[in-house]
This record gives C-alpha cells, structure tokens and sequence, in this order.
C-alpha cells in the first residue's frame, strides 16, 4: 500500500485509512486531503508523485489545477460583497454593469428574452441563460478579460433567464467576475487573494503567480474519460470556451499543464491550489481559522448568509436534458447523494474535472479539501471516500 506523509488527529485515522487505500484501490498518482474541524486543522496528509516525468514527490505545500472548485472561490467572494451590502444577489446584473443589458435601441443587444432580468442569482445558480459564449475568441483574447466581458454583453439569453438551467462553466466566473470588478475595482483573481487568500495565508489563486510554479503538480490522464461531442455541441462550446481551450487536453499547446494558461484569470474553472488552501477557505467561510500572523479569523460567512446560499436553485434534467444527479444553491455545490455526498443539510462546495472537490459544512463545523493530479473521469470516488471517512470520525 502507498506510503504517505502528513498527520491526522485521534479520531480522524479513518480518513488517513482511507486514503492510503485510495492508493490500492484507484489508478492513484499525487494527492492530498485537508480536514479543519472547528477552525482547527485535524488531518493534513499528502503523498506520490507530483511530476510523473521527473518522479519528483508530492509535498505538502504542492498545488495543482482544480478546475471548476474555482467557483467555489468566486461564490464565497460575492457572498461576501452581499453580505457587506455591497451587492444585492437579486437586483439586475445591469445595476452594477450597466453595458451588460444594453440599449433597447441597438438591435444586437434586442432578443427573445429580458436580458436585464438576469440576476447574479440566476448565474450563481446557473440560470441566466448565458452557459456559453457567442463569440469565438483567442486564447489571447480570453486573457485579456476585456474582449470576454464585452462579447458576454453583446449575446442574448438562450432561454428566458430563470426558467431552467445549464452549467455555465466559464462565463460564470467572467460574468460574476465582471460584476465584483465593478463594484470594487478589482479583478476576481486579485480581489480574492486581497481580502481573502492573503490575509488568510491561502495556497490559492485565479491567475497562478510566476513564483508559484515550482511548486506545481502536473496533470496524467487516466484512460476511459468520455469523449466530448463534436465542437458545435454546447456541452463542448461550454467546456472550451468555443475551442479557444482543450478539453480533455494537457500537453497541448495551452493545455492544462500550459504554465501560460495557469497565469491567465480563468475564474469559472481555471483556480490552482493546495489541499490545504481550499480546506482552508472553506473552514475560513464557516468556522474561521487561526491567522497566519496569529489570533483567529472571524468566520467570513454569516449563518444567515450560508442560509441564504444553500437554499436550492436548481437540480434534475437541464437545458441538454441531462441529469446528473447534481444540486445547485447559490453559486455552489449542494449535497448530492448521486454526485458529490456532502456531510449534511448545510453543507455546500465544488468540485473539479480532476477529481478534486472542497466543501464546508457550518453546523459540523468542517472545512475539507481533496487535491489530486491524475484525472480519472467518471465514476471517480476518491474524494467520496474521503468524506465519507470524515462523517464516520465524527461519529454521524
């Protein structure tokens, strides 16, 4: 059985357990798993290998891309401007960026749908009608947010906002991004790590600085991942942003092992990130957590406020009719039975294509994380695992 590294507390040896059998029982690589009960850290734990290539080992302090579990850094930003009553979830996204609506007058900003009914509720529960872009931009021109922001401007609603919903894969993370840039100033990327991962000490970005590279893990591929449809099919224009990405893709040019598209601000799925960071935003949000400078963080989120984001939004069939089990609050992840076991009512998170998932629980008092660098697909139980051995530790 794979050797690993790290700690946990009397009491929580059955995630350590689980996690060494993760090793015997999927085709495991590099991974870690953070536990904070109580604002306090329970279990830190990491082992294998980060580079493939170079045999070069996982480290406590590695970081790797975790995909779409930038949302979760995204949702608990704005939660956060919501509850300083700095935005108002339910006004028009047009109150904060009035270009988003646009003039009855200009016949390309005029369609089917009431684009200034859109809500930042409606995309924090993916609703908006907006899953992908129109537009089909450059690499280039996805980083420089600018041309994103504008095209998301320019398009009409695919359905009326609000009726049904749709992952919005990236242009979640754009969209909402644009609306916190509007109110403070600050790109997404930079506005998280001022308020937020900074002063919490959080190995956790949008936009992968230069100094971080050398601890980053690089992404394998396990066989047996789906293919996607062919590019014209809106599952595959969500994913690739209409083919400007790869998707499944990491040695491509601008693939997922690209350090230039980790530097780019990818807020709906590009985040990179330790274990420890993401349990650590997490139990931040919900209990709060020892300051890297000394004395405890108030919990970012009120109880009123994850109250207000668990509150479902949506789940079943989607605009594509699929139904994959999943169900949506307020910018995140909710218990899922099927897709993601959480540990209670008032659990909420993200997960990411690699595997990797993050969630926080207020009233168990939890902030976990589970970080790993070979992408195993569907049918992926690794971090179920985890979490499971979580709720057995903590005797529920």
């Amino acid at each position: 059985m794979q050797q690993h590294q790290g700690w946990a507390d009397e009491g929580f040896g059955a995630v350590a357990d689980a996690f060494a059998r993760n090793y015997a029982g999927f085709p495991e690589l590099g991974s870690a798993v953070t536990v904070f009960a109580g604002g306090r850290k329970v279990v830190e734990l990491w082992g294998g290998v980060a580079d493939e290539r170079t045999g070069r080992p996982w480290e406590a302090d590695t970081v790797v891309p975790v995909f779409s579990c930038a949302k979760g850094l995204v949702a608990i930003s704005v939660h956060l401007l919501a509850q300083q009553g700095l935005l108002d979830l339910d006004a028009p996204v047009s109150r904060y960026w009035p270009e988003f609506a646009g003039p009855d007058a200009d016949p390309k900003r005029t369609g089917r749908y009431d684009k200034d009914a859109i809500t930042c509720r409606m995309v924090l529960g993916h609703r908006a009608g907006l899953p992908a872009l129109d537009a089909a931009l450059s690499f280039e021109e996805i980083a420089a947010w600018a041309p994103v922001v504008r095209a998301i401007g320019e398009q009409q609603p695919l359905w009326e906002p609000g009726t049904t919903f749709e992952y919005h894969g990236h242009v979640f993370g754009f969209l909402l991004g644009e609306v916190v840039r509007r109110i403070t100033g600050l790109t997404p990327g930079a506005f998280f790590r001022r308020t937020i991962g900074e002063p919490l000490g959080l190995s956790a970005w949008l936009g992968l600085p230069p100094s971080e590279l050398g601890r980053l893990a690089r992404l394998v591929e396990a066989e047996g991942r789906r293919p996607l449809p062919g590019p014209e099919h809106l599952l595959t224009r969500i994913v690739t942003m209409n083919g400007a990405l790869v998707f499944p893709g990491l040695d491509e040019p601008r693939g997922w092992n690209d350090p230039a598209l980790h530097a780019v601000e990818l807020p709906g799925a590009g985040a990179v990130a330790s274990a420890t960071g993401l349990a650590g935003l997490y139990a931040a949000a919900v209990t709060g957590v020892e300051r890297p400078t000394g004395g405890r963080s108030e919990r970012l989120l009120s109880p009123a406020t994850v109250s207000d984001a668990v509150r479902e939004l949506s789940s079943g069939p989607g605009f594509l009719g699929f139904d994959l089990g999943a169900r949506w609050g307020s910018g995140v992840l909710l218990p899922s039975p099927s897709f993601r076991p959480m540990l209670g009512a008032r659990s909420f998170g993200n997960d990411g294509a690699g595997g990797q998932f993050a969630f926080g629980d207020d009233e168990f008092g939890i902030g976990f994380a589970y970080t790993a660098n070979r992408m195993i697909g569907h049918g992926d139980a690794r971090a179920d695992r985890l979490v499971e051995a979580v709720r057995d530790s903590l005797g529920d």
